[in-house]
């Protein structure tokens, strides 16, 4: 719920006031933008991935297994990390919180992916037949 233009100008007029009385502790709240904390953990990690690239080809070239296997398991990591890292960047639409999660309990309209209607319980081999004669019917696979 957006504030109105009143509370607006008083919450200024607060952050004002601390900025003014303790700028470390105002600087601290703020905090760090999370998408440019966690897009620079991703991009380190494609780095380290490139240097994992490097130690597994070196290791194929030179024809030393360690290295190629180190070179393996570093790019392994990185790709692991680089893919968490950026699984947790929260949306830049803004419409959802960082702590926001999709409901998908039984109940809720995400869940329910299918249209409830009468079901066919015949068995899979019924299912089958009545696909072909349906399919023979209407003239496909002539």
């Amino acid at each position: 719920m957006p504030l109105s233009d009143h509370e607006q100008r008083l919450l200024e007029q607060m952050e004002q006031a601390l900025l003014a009385e303790d700028p470390k502790f105002a600087t601290a709240m703020r905090g760090a933008d999370l998408r440019r904390r966690y897009r620079r953990r991703a991009v380190l990690a494609g780095l380290v991935f490139l240097v994992g690239v490097v130690m597994l080809m070196t290791g194929a070239v030179t024809q030393v297994i360690a290295l190629g296997v180190a070179g393996f398991v570093v790019m392994l990591a990185s790709a692991f990390y680089a893919v968490t890292s950026w699984r947790r960047v929260p949306p830049t639409d803004g419409t959802a919180a960082a702590g926001d999660v999709p409901d998908i309990s039984p109940g809720s309209p995400r869940r329910q992916r299918r249209p409830k209607g009468p079901r066919n319980n015949g068995s899979f081999m019924e299912r089958m037949e009545q696909r072909w004669r349906n399919r023979r019917e209407r003239g496909y696979g002539q």
